[in-house]
C-alpha cells in the first residue's frame, strides 16, 4: 500500500508540474506582439519572460493589432493578406487562420466581448467608419452606430451590454455609448473639446478617458452614464491612454512618453518607466502584477515589462527590428 501511495504522489506531482510548465492550458503568461523582424509586420507570441518568440502568422503582408480572446483559446488580428484590411482569428499557435469579415471595405480596431462570443470592430463598408459587431466566428455582422460621421475605438462594458466608442458626429471627438441590443446611443461627454480613448473600470461603473478640455490632454473619469466628471491628472504635461488595473484599484497612463500609474482618485501619480526615451502602448498582466509596454530606449521599438511598482525592468523582445503592441494572454 505504501508503494502504491508513493507512486500516486509521484504521478500527481508530474501532472501538477506539467500543468505549471505549460501555463495551465498553454496560454497563461504569454504575450502576443507585432514584429517587423521578417521585413513586414507579423504577429508573434512569446512567454512572459521573453523566451520562445514565435512567428504565428508568417505572411508576406501586414498582420497587426493582435488580441487574445477572453478564454485565451483564440487570437484575433487585423491583416491585409486578402488585399484589404480584414479581421482574422486563429488558434494561439497560428493554426486555423480564418477571415471573419471577408468584405472589400476596410475592417479594423477589433475588440472582444467579455464572454468571447462576439467581436466589435470598425468598418468603412458604408462609406465612413462605423462600429460593427459580429459573432466570434464571423456571422451576423451588424452596424451599431449607423451614422454618417466617423465612429471608432470600440470598447465593451464588462457586462457586455454596451460599447463605448468615439464619434465626431457633433463636430468634435466625443465619447458615446451604444446598447448592443437595441442600438440606443448616448453622448456621454458632450463637450466642445476632444474626448478620446474610453476605458471601462472592471466593475463597469466608471469610464476613464483623455481630453484636452482644459487646454492640454488630461485623464478624466466619469460614471458610466456620463455624470460625476473629474479631472484626475490636472497637470501641465500631456496625459493620455488610461488603462485600469485588473482589480480596478489603479489606472496606468502615459505622461509625456512615460508610463505612470495612479490611484483611481488621481492621487500618488508615479513614474514607472522613468526614461528619456519614448514609452507607450501599455498593457497590464492579468493579475495586475506587471505592465508590458513599448519603448525605444535601445534605439528601436521593443517590448518591455516591469513590475507594477516600476521595478525589474526587462527588455522582452530584444531584437534589432521594431516590436510593438503587446497583448497579454488571459
Amino acid at each position: 500500500m505504501k508503494a502504491k501511495g508513493i507512486v500516486a504522489v509521484i504521478l500527481l506531482c508530474i501532472v501538477a508540474f506539467s500543468g505549471f510548465a505549460c501555463g495551465g492550458g498553454g496560454t497563461q503568461g504569454r504575450i502576443a506582439f507585432v514584429s517587423y523582424r521578417d521585413g513586414n509586420p507579423e504577429v508573434y507570441v512569446m512567454e512572459a519572460n521573453g523566451s520562445q518568440q514565435t512567428n504565428i502568422t508568417n505572411s508576406q503582408l501586414s498582420d497587426l493589432a493582435s488580441s487574445w480572446s477572453p478564454k485565451g483559446t483564440k487570437i484575433a488580428f487585423q491583416s491585409t493578406r486578402d488585399g484589404q484590411s480584414e479581421i482574422y482569428v486563429m488558434d494561439p499557435d497560428g493554426s486555423n487562420p480564418t477571415n471573419l469579415t471577408n468584405n472589400p471595405a476596410r475592417d479594423f480596431q477589433l475588440s472582444w466581448s467579455p464572454d468571447g462570443g462576439r467581436i466589435a470592430f470598425v468598418s468603412n463598408r458604408d462609406g465612413n467608419d462605423e462600429i460593427y459587431v459580429m459573432e466570434a466566428d464571423g456571422p451576423n455582422q451588424t452596424n451599431l452606430s449607423n451614422n454618417p460621421a466617423q465612429d471608432w475605438a470600440p470598447s465593451w462594458s464588462p457586462d457586455g451590454c454596451r460599447i463605448a466608442f468615439v464619434s465626431n458626429r457633433d463636430g468634435n471627438s466625443e465619447i458615446y455609448a451604444v446598447e448592443v441590443e437595441g442600438a440606443k446611443q448616448t453622448n456621454l461627454t458632450n463637450n466642445l473639446s476632444s474626448d478620446l480613448a474610453p476605458s471601462w473600470s472592471p466593475d463597469g461603473s466608471k469610464i476613464a478617458f483623455h481630453s484636452d478640455r482644459d487646454g492640454n490632454f488630461e485623464i478624466y473619469i466619469m460614471d458610466a452614464d456620463g455624470s460625476n466628471l473629474a479631472n484626475l491628472t490636472d497637470n501641465p504635461a500631456s496625459d493620455a491612454s488610461p488603462s485600469w488595473s485588473p482589480d480596478g484599484s489603479r489606472i496606468a497612463f502615459v505622461r509625456n512618453d512615460e508610463i505612470y500609474v495612479m490611484e483611481t482618485d488621481g492621487s500618488n501619480p508615479t513614474n514607472l518607466s522613468n526614461s528619456p526615451a519614448s514609452d507607450f502602448q501599455l498593457s497590464w498582466s492579468p493579475d495586475g502584477s506587471k505592465i508590458a509596454f513599448v519603448s525605444n530606449r535601445d534605439g528601436n521599438s521593443e517590448v518591455y515589462v516591469l513590475d507594477a511598482d516600476g521595478s525589474n525592468l526587462t527588455n522582452l523582445s530584444n531584437n534589432p527590428a521594431s516590436d510593438a503592441s503587446p497583448s497579454w494572454s488571459p
